[in-house]
């Protein structure tokens, strides 16, 4: 299910402008380039403070993190709150050991036509979108593995 070349473009553009949320300081003036990790697989997980589904999916996202890492896995967690402080709770309870962004405005979900919460698309090497599932259940811990261990184990084309 590999969405197109438009798609990419706008991850890049959306990666110099978004910013990001840190615990102790929301928001930083900090920016993400995406382009930064060419020939890296990236997550990237949309996710609000008030999805109970969310509070599952970030001991996974840390452990995937985890195990992934060295090989090439980066995971990008968005949050979609308006309200900073909002989002610096569930943080405070549920500690991110990957990268979080805020698009408050939810421009970026927009361009994902996100539908639920959380949701997470896996990109591959080329910045192809290979995988996404919309929720997070415990059960399907297996497949949502599977498919980034597939993208990292994917060669580049260029």
């Amino acid at each position: 299910m590999k969405k197109s070349l438009f798609l990419r473009v706008t991850l890049m553009a959306w990666a110099l402008a978004a910013a990001p949320i840190a615990s102790s300081d929301l928001p930083s003036g900090e920016r993400l380039d995406l382009s930064d990790y060419r020939g890296k697989v990236i997550v990237v997980d949309f996710w609000a403070s008030w999805c109970v589904p969310c509070r599952r999916s970030f001991p996974w996202l840390n452990a995937m993190n985890d195990k992934y890492a060295n090989d090439g896995l980066v995971i990008v967690g968005v949050n979609l709150d308006q309200d900073p402080a909002s989002a610096a709770e569930f943080l405070q309870e549920y500690p991110a050991r990957f990268q979080i962004r805020y698009d408050a405005s939810g421009t970026l979900a927009r361009e994902f036509n996100v539908q639920a919460m959380p949701s997470s698309f896996v990109i591959d090497r080329d910045g192809e979108i290979v995988a996404h599932h919309l929720g997070f259940k415990v059960r399907r811990q297996d497949d949502y593995e599977a498919a980034i261990v597939a993208a990292l184990q994917q060669e580049t084309r260029e």
